[in-house]
């Protein structure tokens, strides 16, 4: 027989469990069952169409918040008639380029911006060069054609151009993850180059 002086310091002391009441075990019961209702209902919306499940952060929540530079909410309709909605670029690397006809700086970027596009435009970039002077339909078409320019042409509007603060010096190129969030600003004409790997970074991630 032991006494209680008997009894190394350092053991703690056994504690009485009481059996669980009747009570408590619809409580446990109710619990498990919630767990497994919100488990299921997680599983639902987070399916994808092609009925893999997707873990991890939904869409909404790696959205652009308050506070950060988001892309602006406003359509783009380019010279071929395109339109694109804000909604309609959604989960897509965005460019935005502000320039002109009479611009050296920008004429001298256009080759770079249009091989970059054309090498990442079937793969979730959406691309506006939006116009800031206001040259006729054919005088355009022939810039175009004399520059090999691919990429969509915007003419910009009072929306555009105050969603972005009315640039003041063109070029001005805007680059948005696909999550809406401004990574990338810069005036001036972009280096063929550093665009790319940029825009070959943005394109991989989800």
């Amino acid at each position: 027989m032991t006494n209680d002086s008997d009894r190394p310091d350092d053991l703690p002391a056994a504690r009485v469990v009481a059996p669980p009441s009747d009570g408590s075990t619809k409580a446990l019961i109710g619990v498990l069952l919630a767990g497994m209702a919100g488990l299921a209902i997680f599983l639902f919306v987070n399916i994808s169409k092609d009925g893999k499940i997707r873990p991890g952060p939904t869409v909404a929540q790696a959205e652009c918040t308050r506070g950060q530079d988001c892309l602006p909410n406003v359509s783009y309709t380019d010279t071929a008639g395109v339109s694109y909605s804000h909604a309609s670029l959604a989960g897509k690397v965005v460019v935005v380029n502000f320039w002109a006809t009479w611009c050296h700086p920008c004429q001298a970027e256009i080759p770079a911006l249009s091989k970059v596009y054309d090498k990442y435009k079937a793969k979730g970039i959406a691309f506006f060069g939006v116009m800031t002077d206001s040259p006729g339909s054919q005088e355009l078409l022939n810039f175009q054609s004399d520059h090999e320019m691919t990429y969509p042409v915007v003419r910009g509007n009072s929306d555009i151009l105050s969603s972005y603060n009315y640039p003041s010096s063109i070029p001005t190129t805007f680059v948005y993850d696909r999550h809406g969030k401004q990574v990338f600003s810069q005036v001036g004409a972009v280096r063929e180059s550093d665009f790319d790997a940029l825009l070959g970074q943005l394109v991989a991630q989800n």
